[in-house]
């Protein structure tokens, strides 16, 4: 493990506007890093869930505006940077099915401008984030690095290619990356195209929760736990040139995770099914169960947040919060 005095690292987190990026973002300013945050550009200079911080850690934040795709821009962004935490991308999945081309190009070249921007101006390491859908529906469990990839979705194909590409570099020119793949993170400030923020303020509306299909199973981590994957890659030597699988080893349907939440939450949930809702047939991953043996060996880490305890923080910051919710509408 690697002692990091953050106070005299400059530090580059891309898709810092969004629901990790923040939360990764805000700990960097915690450890008083140099942080440059680069969030997709808007006419509102609206810097994303950023907006949410305390006032003191956004006036420590550079925050840059622009579109990953744009290479010259990456490439003013990646000058004089130590580290990269490279998190920016298009996340939606049903997004990814009405806007592909979108979804490829930024994910695959908004990822191959970071690589190229870091052979130009070397840094000392750079996180690739990719995502636990690579793998599609498990063929084994619990989920190794090991397991073969599928891309179920138009997201998970451009990330499949993204995390390929960032693997070439390290393999090609010795560029210094490591991969983190997270299995569904949740926490405080997601949104509610993910299923746990839809079901809390669907609960906090009512009784009603409309959801798609209940069978898969997903492998939940909360956002503080992924936060301490991110840090520790940074911080371990030899994660360079690896990929590492983080996530809690245990699996719940949605089914009865909607369960689960009416029951911290003391409501009687009615449970209501929309196609509109599902993913097509074949893209549907069916289940999740990730194997973080690797994880505990190289960066000595472990999930500390219980699914209960993780959900009861999310429950409490989105009671708070319920305002910013469209309890009635799907979001993709």
């Amino acid at each position: 493990m690697i002692v990091l005095d953050w106070k005299k690292k400059k530090v580059l987190v891309t898709g810092a506007g969004g629901f990790i990026g923040s939360h990764l973002t805000e700990r960097l300013c915690e450890l008083g890093a140099d942080v440059t945050a680069f969030v997709r550009y808007n006419s509102r200079n609206d810097w994303g869930l950023l907006e949410l911080l305390p006032e003191e850690k956004q006036e420590q934040l550079n925050v840059v505006l622009g579109d990953m795709r744009d290479s010259d821009a990456i490439r003013a962004l990646v000058k004089e940077q130590d580290l990269i935490f490279h998190l920016g991308a298009l996340i939606a999945i049903p997004y990814s099915y009405i806007h592909p081309r979108e979804t490829i190009e930024t994910n695959i070249f908004g990822t191959l401008n970071i690589l190229m921007a870091a052979r130009e101006y070397p840094v000392e390491k750079i996180i690739h984030t990719s995502t636990s859908e690579v793998f599609g529906t498990a063929q084994y469990v619990p989920i190794d690095e090991k397991h073969p990839l599928q891309g179920q979705s138009p997201y998970s194909a451009s990330k499949i290619g993204a995390d390929k590409i960032a693997e070439s570099f390290y393999r090609s020119f010795d560029l210094p990356i490591g991969i983190l793949r997270p299995f569904n993170t949740y926490g405080p400030r997601q949104s509610a195209r993910a299923v746990i923020p839809t079901i809390i303020s669907q609960l906090f509306k009512g009784n009603e929760v409309h959801l798609g299909s209940l069978h898969p199973t997903r492998d939940f981590t909360y956002v503080l736990d992924t936060v301490d994957g991110f840090l520790k890659m940074a911080e371990t030597s030899n994660a360079i040139g690896q990929e590492i699988n983080i996530g809690s080893n245990f699996e719940i349907s949605i089914g009865d995770l909607a369960n689960k939440i009416a029951e911290i939450m003391n409501k009687k949930i009615k449970i209501i099914t929309e196609d509109k809702r599902k993913r097509p047939p074949k893209s549907e991953v069916e289940r999740l169960l990730v194997d973080n043996s690797k994880a505990r060996k190289i960066l000595n880490w472990k999930p500390n947040f219980s699914l209960d305890e993780g959900l009861r923080k999310t429950i409490n910051w989105l009671k708070a919060n319920l305002q910013q919710y469209k309890t009635k509408m799907y979001v993709t």
